[in-house]
């Protein structure tokens, strides 16, 4: 049996506003947020909203992919506005849902080192500086541990759950 855990939308808020929160305690705002598809989307958007900061989608799905999709969306603009390859470097939030596997996170650092200037020891400082990670969940057993703000830590290890945002198809309408 699955152990789910249901958050509601006013949990959802509290998470997003404690990620803001962090964020400017950090004295840190991104030129722009960057939501992953599909989970990320809902949270950036909030976070847009509440900051006023532009946000853009990136589709990075390696579940619920069908034949015809071509896996993840690269995309160089995204990490030359990192690099500062024309202009000043960017700052940019990526948003998830949840950092679970770590699997999204680290395949967009290979993807954006690898589509601008590969080698460039450069990348090293961006990542943590112009570029950070945020999730309102943090797997702690997840193989990428650098998200920079999160709302809240679990341990997928030491306690197997499926966690079930209200935006998902199982809802649990009491809480609505």
């Amino acid at each position: 049996m699955v152990n789910k855990v249901y958050y509601t939308w006013k949990d959802i808020e509290h998470m997003v506003n404690t990620v803001n929160n962090l964020m400017f305690a950090d004295n840190w705002r991104p030129d722009y947020i960057v939501g992953m598809t599909r989970g990320g989307l809902v949270p950036a958007v909030m976070m847009s909203n509440i900051t006023g900061i532009k946000m853009h989608a990136l589709d990075v799905r390696f579940r619920d992919v069908d034949d015809d999709d071509h896996g993840p969306e690269s995309n160089c603009w995204m990490a030359e506005d990192a690099f500062g390859y024309e202009k000043e470097p960017k700052n940019i939030l990526i948003f998830d849902d949840i950092n679970d596997s770590g699997k999204t996170m680290q395949w967009i650092k290979d993807d954006w080192s690898a589509s601008c200037l590969p080698m460039n020891k450069r990348w090293n400082d961006i990542w943590g500086n112009n570029v950070r990670f945020a999730s309102l969940l943090d797997n702690q057993a997840s193989n990428f541990g650098e998200v920079d703000y999160t709302a809240m830590e679990i341990n997928k290890m030491e306690k197997d759950v499926w966690v079930v945002f209200p935006w998902e198809g199982e809802r649990d309408y009491g809480n609505f």
